[in-house]
């Protein structure tokens, strides 16, 4: 398979990015899903500990209960691919504490799901950030061991029709800045 062309800069993706519910059936390469793994992978991490495990499901049987995990979501069971981010605490504990395992752990693998999904809006595909859902049923789905904690569900694909991007109200700078010199 050829190389696939980025066709935005990351500062477009970020622009365009939008969360994506509707996908069509078409796969997603192999070596687009590698990259955009390897994006999530540059993330940073407290320490560089990268605390963090991503799982690519597309198992019809375990994207259903990975979608009836997060309270009947059907774009999770629709995607073509479904990448369930995890985060180790043990990890980031060992080098940081208490800390570690209960606030950077988070804050690493949130940052990994970010890159992630704007590595994807940059190759033309379509993904959302969930969130909500039941970790004890998505770590039975998946089989963990207690040692990890699913903290994102990001379900990817084409998007099954290219929409107008809605309004999106943001808060002004004004409101949300601090400048202190």
């Amino acid at each position: 398979m050829g190389v696939t062309v980025l066709t935005k800069n990351v500062i477009e993706a970020i622009e365009e990015r939008r969360s994506v519910r509707e996908f069509k059936p078409d796969p997603i390469p192999d070596s687009i899903i590698a990259r955009i793994l390897e994006c999530g992978l540059k993330a940073p991490s407290a320490g560089n500990v990268q605390p963090w495990q991503f799982w690519v499901v597309s198992r019809p049987s375990l994207k259903s209960a990975l979608a009836e995990a997060a309270f009947g979501q059907e774009s999770v069971e629709q995607a073509p691919v479904v990448i369930v981010v995890l985060a180790e605490p043990s990890r980031s504990a060992a080098r940081f504490g208490y800390r570690g395992s209960k606030l950077y752990c988070i804050q690493d693998t949130a940052a990994a799901v970010q890159n992630m999904m704007l590595a994807a809006t940059a190759y033309g595909i379509g993904s959302c950030w969930v969130g909500a859902f039941d970790e004890k049923m998505v770590s039975k789905a998946l089989g963990l061991s207690e040692r990890f904690r699913p903290m994102a569900l990001v379900p990817m694909g084409y998007p099954a029709e290219v929409s107008q991007r809605r309004p999106r109200s943001l808060r002004p700078l004004a409101e949300t800045v601090v400048t202190v010199e």
